[in-house]
């Protein structure tokens, strides 16, 4: 018997007293690292949650088993963002519809979630009307003229395991009514934080969409987490956390879908989640704060343009290795010229500030022959 078939449904209980001690801690972390985040001022602020928004799109699509290309999604979300990238690549329709989605979310947080506002989400999320290879219905509800919805395993055949059979589709238009009437709505006695876990239940057991229902219940759960902050900014990727814990996700989901209207157990892995999720951030806010130290300091010493340019992709968490041939192509320049710039800045070691310090910690995988004391990997072939 699947949640949704108890005659209370929706109406799920949990146990407040055994949910009191893992609330108070993650409320707790919540504080804390809103609290830290805004103390940065609004450009520190907008900057970190240029990397969690990035990170959070990009591990969402991940669990699904798409992969999304981290430097495309960074630019589309620094464009968002009015943030200058200097490896900015050209938009990506996909990626951008993505990114949109997500900001729709966090941005508009306060706003009604409707019938409209989810099939757009979900038009964005699959704009040629394609899923892989498959037709689907894009900004419409399922139907079950093919069969009833089932979450199953990717074995096919004799072996294949059913996970759960969505809710028929001839309920969901009414199943989805109550569940945004419950979105929009007062509730006083249940703390955020606990909406958003109910949220992420709720829809994803009605999954209303062909495909992409696990994506847009992690979106609406940003959204309920943007509520519970109060802020449109993400200074915390619950997605990544999700993707790290997967197996554990797809685990007290089934169960908790299969079992009574008592999601205790849900909720707290939920908080658990959360809580790490938060945890993880707090490492952000240290390198954010590196990072603003860094440029308070290199203001004191002489870097031309291509230098400053640089070092600021590395801060930005450039991926890969550094040479000089792609220093060369990056900022436009000739082969000696990298090379002479590189060696420039591995001059200013014997000086009093050294702007690549900051990289032999952040980046102690990268070795140089221009620079080896500082920048492993960087060659000048």
């Amino acid at each position: 018997m699947y949640i949704y078939e108890h005659s209370e449904w929706p109406h799920v209980t949990w146990d407040s007293a055994l949910l009191l001690k893992p609330l108070s801690k993650t409320v707790f972390l919540q504080a804390q690292l809103l609290g830290r985040m805004k103390s940065l001022g609004f450009t520190l602020q907008k900057e970190s949650s240029w990397y969690v928004v990035a990170q959070n799109i990009i591990k969402s699509s991940e669990i699904e088993g798409e992969h999304l290309s981290w430097e495309l999604v960074r630019s589309s979300v620094a464009r968002k963002l009015n943030i200058h990238y200097e490896a900015s690549l050209p938009s990506s329709h996909h990626v951008d519809g993505v990114v949109e989605m997500a900001f729709n979310a966090s941005e508009h947080y306060d706003e009604p979630l409707t019938f409209d506002r989810l099939f757009r989400w979900h038009a964005a999320l699959f704009p040629t009307g394609y899923s892989g290879l498959r037709k689907i219905t894009v900004g419409n509800l399922r139907s079950d003229l093919e069969g009833p919805m089932q979450v199953v395993s990717q074995r096919s055949g004799p072996n294949e395991m059913i996970y759960f059979h969505a809710p028929p589709a001839a309920n969901l238009r009414a199943e989805l009514t109550a569940f945004l009437e419950w979105f929009n709505g007062e509730d006083s006695r249940t703390p955020p934080l606990l909406r958003a876990a109910i949220a992420h239940l709720w829809f994803i057991t009605l999954h209303p969409f062909e495909d992409g229902n696990g994506r847009i219940a992690r979106n609406i759960t940003d959204m309920a987490l943007s509520r519970a902050d109060q802020s449109s900014f993400r200074f915390y990727s619950m997605s990544d956390q999700i993707q790290k814990q997967k197996n554990e996700y797809y685990d007290i989901l089934e169960r908790t879908q299969k079992g009574s209207l008592d999601i205790t157990a849900w909720i707290s892995w939920f908080l658990e989640c959360l809580t790490n999720a938060l945890g993880n951030s707090q490492q952000l806010v240290s390198s954010v704060l590196r990072k603003a130290h860094f440029w308070q300091e290199a203001t004191h010493t002489s870097l031309n343009e291509n230098q400053q340019k640089m070092l600021t992709l590395f801060l930005d968490d450039f991926q890969g290795n550094l040479m000089s041939s792609k220093w060369a192509r990056i900022c436009k320049v000739s082969q000696d010229t990298a090379i002479r710039e590189l060696r420039d800045l591995d001059s200013t070691r014997t000086r009093a500030f050294n702007p690549l310090c900051l990289f032999n910690r952040q980046h102690s995988s990268l070795v140089s022959n221009v620079a080896r004391s500082f920048l492993i990997g960087c060659s000048t072939n």
